[in-house]
């Protein structure tokens, strides 16, 4: 009791300090003048942090630099060597610090190897890309306090290098190490922002050749034309993508208390700079947030303040197009718009490799820009832009002149409801691949998908597509425009910040539903009593099938609100039910066409013919839900994926009906070869493994920290609680998690400035296996249990494990 009482009166002394007040409120709402706490810090930056259960920290700073000082800190003592892997990327020096060929950073970018990754931030940086936005005024460049941030958490950061000495082999005594700047921290933000354009598509920007010859390279005779409908789909394909994310808002005719209810699921990487970090920021009468900021941000990126609660989906809106050029005959560095030459400009990039005997060697590359942006070579394998003596193509990406992306996060960090939530977006125009999903204190929900995407409404499309965008467009949104016309260009909306992309009024946007969920899928079921209709193509489609993970929340979730007296409680037990829609549909008739299988056997892909007859009854004994505990699991899990690999394979009997989205299309087709082949394929195999075909999920779905296995529930089956890990036999099954569930966050109101949340950060705070908070609350997540929020002052003083420490520059 004598150690708790000190720590509160240090935590108190501190904050006074700090702040000039004698003490803080429950809400921490009694401070500085707001026109006090906007004025640049000066002289030595300090702040203090009050560390609670898990190490969460909350973090106090008396202005904008004084917080991004303390978050800075903070997230370098949990995990430097992620962050500062993450700044050799973007200085452009992975080639010579971890070697040319080694795959690259796929937390900043989609490039495949070192060398495309320097090459794409350097020719970034050489451009001075960064600098040019941070000195546009605001609204179009960032605001002084999100400058003020990224100066801070420059100066916190470097700070902790200072006065620490790294523990973490994964980068201890590496001269990559180094301290960074302001510009460092905008850069990482520029490159989160690019995710889903220039950085997806970095191998095209640095691989962009001129042809060789002056002729129109052809294909082969009897060459099969590439099915470019296919690959814009597989390119933009969110079900499978590197990220995605659940959330609903629940609105106060549905909740016990008539306030909102928010439930946030966001699926990301987990490992690597990608990762989230949970922490509170605080600048008292100023700001007030909790939540999860993605690694190296100085801002909350998803998260909930005293009134209001948001997270974020990735979208369907495609955030790239492109346009096809027509090159001047004999001149492939010219290309023609309305007749009249326009040259190309090539800026040369040199990077620094490691040789092959160790020494340092120069690669240069030259890449080449138009009036619409960079010459690209392609978008991934299947889609090949190629550039030839006729024509060439040029990427559209507006979120390379978008620097905006801290504003809106600030903007929504201090939203007291969604109304100001929307106002902020719209102010900022900022998000650059990511829906919005919120709830507030007054009872209202939200969902919008307002993020920055080029101004390609379904009338252009129509005007202006090649032969090639006539396919890609309506398959996948990605419009391939004809850049020889000037009416082809993007023009600009009346309320838009930039030109070349939709203004605020064209979102699809829903408000004050019962429930607003989305689970990667387009806005078109937000509530699939209130479909959204009427946006452009680009922003995704709609009478389509649905992914099962989008079927199955739609179905949970409207039930949820139809129930009604919704609480904090029910929105836990949401997100730990793991039920499995693909097991609900198609578990039964598995089981029954098992059993019906002659002699109990069926003949695999190689011509094996294995006794499958055990299966039977673990799949017609199945709980259909993917607890750790669940035992069938492992086995529906491995035939469903075998299944709907298999290219021939006809899964249902009964057809997608858009008058029926969420129920169809159903009943497994069983009577197929695709069938019995895959059920073989998957009893054979865990059989060879020396995995009994009624395993509990979490005996081969685990993660390993410090030697100790943490079973890990949920999976894909459309599961609500997505994770996604690579199968390995050998490590006993799914050995690992490469993303899946995060930062969790199930948030009410109490209608005093108190929230009632729940959060998790399923894989712990830090990726230091040193740390004691490298597994605690992954051991949490293998459980079903989540951290009670600590989020007013009382609340954080009452912690068991409350530590304080005071930070400062020198």
């Amino acid at each position: 009791m004598l150690l708790r009482h000190r720590l509160r009166t240090l935590a108190v002394a501190g904050l006074a300090l700090l702040t000039g007040a004698s003490a803080l409120p429950a809400t921490a709402a009694a401070a500085p003048a707001p026109d006090r706490a906007l004025q640049p810090s000066g002289g030595g930056l300090s702040a203090v942090i009050r560390y609670t259960e898990y190490g969460i920290p909350h973090i106090v700073g008396k202005d904008y630099a004084s917080l991004g000082f303390g978050n800075g800190w903070a997230q370098a003592a949990d995990n430097v060597c992620e962050l500062a892997g993450g700044f050799v990327t973007l200085r452009g020096e992975r080639s010579l610090a971890f070697g040319a060929d080694a795959p690259a950073d796929a937390a900043l970018s989609s490039a495949r190897d070192n060398l495309s990754s320097d090459l794409f931030f350097r020719g970034v940086n050489d451009a001075r890309t960064v600098e040019k936005l941070l000195d546009q005024p605001a609204p179009r460049g960032p605001s002084r306090q999100a400058k003020e941030l990224a100066r801070g958490w420059a100066a916190g950061y470097n700070a902790w290098l200072r006065q620490n000495r790294i523990a973490d082999p994964a980068c201890r005594g590496k001269d990559w190490v180094r301290p960074v700047t302001a510009l460092d921290v905008a850069r990482r933000g520029y490159a989160i922002t690019l995710l889903g354009g220039e950085g997806q598509a970095a191998d095209g920007i640095v691989g962009a050749r001129p042809p060789a010859g002056k002729t129109v390279a052809r294909p082969p005779a009897g060459a099969a034309k590439p099915d470019l409908a296919a690959a814009a789909r597989t390119f933009f394909d969110r079900e499978n993508a590197a990220m995605g994310s659940n959330a609903v808002a629940f609105s106060g005719g549905t909740t016990a208390d008539g306030r909102g209810l928010l439930l946030g699921n966001p699926h990301y990487p987990w490992s690597g700079g990608r990762r989230f970090w949970q922490s509170q920021l605080t600048i008292p009468g100023e700001l007030n947030v909790s939540g999860a900021s993605l690694l190296g941000l100085p801002i909350t990126s998803i998260g909930h303040n005293g009134d209001m609660a948001w997270s974020h989906t990735v979208s369907t809106g495609v955030p790239m197009s492109v346009y096809e050029l027509k090159l001047r005959p004999g001149d492939p560095y010219t290309y023609l718009v309305d007749g009249r030459p326009e040259r190309m400009t090539g800026r040369t990039v040199t990077v620094t490799v490691r040789g092959k005997d160790g020494r340092p060697e120069k690669v240069s590359r030259t890449q080449w820009r138009t009036r619409f942006g960079p010459v690209i070579s392609g978008l991934g394998e299947d889609l090949p832009l190629p550039w030839t003596a006729a024509s060439a193509f040029a990427l559209v990406d507006p979120n390379a002149a978008n620097l905006r992306f801290l504003d809106a996060s600030l903007g929504l960090s201090k939203a007291r409801s969604v109304q100001d939530a929307r106002a902020a977006l719209d102010r900022a125009q900022g998000l650059p691949w990511v829906n919005t999903v919120a709830a507030d204190s007054g009872g209202h929900s939200l969902y919008t998908q307002a993020q920055v995407l080029p101004r390609v409404t379904d009338e252009l499309a129509r005007r202006c597509s090649t032969p090639a965008g006539q396919q890609t467009f309506p398959a996948g949104g990605l419009a391939i425009l004809d850049g020889s016309r000037g009416a082809c260009a993007l023009g600009k909306d009346a309320d838009a910040v930039q030109p070349g992309i939709f203004g605020p009024r064209a979102m699809p946007t829903l408000v004050d539903a019962p429930y607003a969920e989305n689970s990667n899928d387009s806005a078109w079921l937000a509530n699939a009593d209130r479909p959204l209709t009427g946006y452009p193509r680009i922003f995704g489609d709609v009478a389509t099938p649905r992914s099962l993970r989008t079927r199955g929340a739609v179905e949970d979730v409207s039930a949820m609100a139809g129930r009604g007296r919704l609480t904090v409680d029910d929105l836990q037990k949401h997100q730990f039910r793991n039920r499995a829609p693909a097991g609900d549909l198609a578990a039964a008739d598995a089981a029954k066409a098992c059993a019906a299988l002659p002699g109990g056997k069926a003949v695999d892909s190689k011509g094996t013919t294995v006794d499958v007859s055990a299966a039977c009854a673990v799949l017609a004994g199945w709980d259909r839900t993917m607890n750790t505990g669940s035992r069938g699991a492992l086995l529906f899990d491995r035939f469903w994926r075998t299944l709907t690999a298999d290219g021939q394979a006809e899964v249902w009997r009964v057809p997608f009906d858009p008058q029926k989205p969420v129920t169809t299309p159903n009943t497994l087709n069983t009577q197929g070869p695709a069938f019995a082949r895959s059920l073989a394929d998957t009893v054979g195999q865990l059989r060879a493994a020396g995995i009994a075909l009624d395993a509990p999920l979490g005996e081969h779905q685990f993660v390993v920290r410090n030697g100790k296995r943490i079973p890990i529930p949920g999976g894909g089956l459309g599961v609500w609680n997505m994770i996604v890990a690579p199968w390995d036999a050998a490590r006993g099954g799914y050995a690992d998690v490469v993303h899946g569930s995060s930062y969790l966050q199930a948030v009410g109101f109490d209608g005093k400035g108190c929230p009632v949340a729940r959060t998790l950060l399923t894989y712990s705070q830090s990726a230091f296996s040193g740390s004691p908070h490298h597994s605690d609350q992954t051991e949490l997540f293998s459980a079903g249990r989540m951290v009670q929020g600590r989020f007013c002052e009382k609340d954080i003083m009452a912690s068991p494990q409350l530590k304080v420490v005071h930070v400062r520059e020198g």
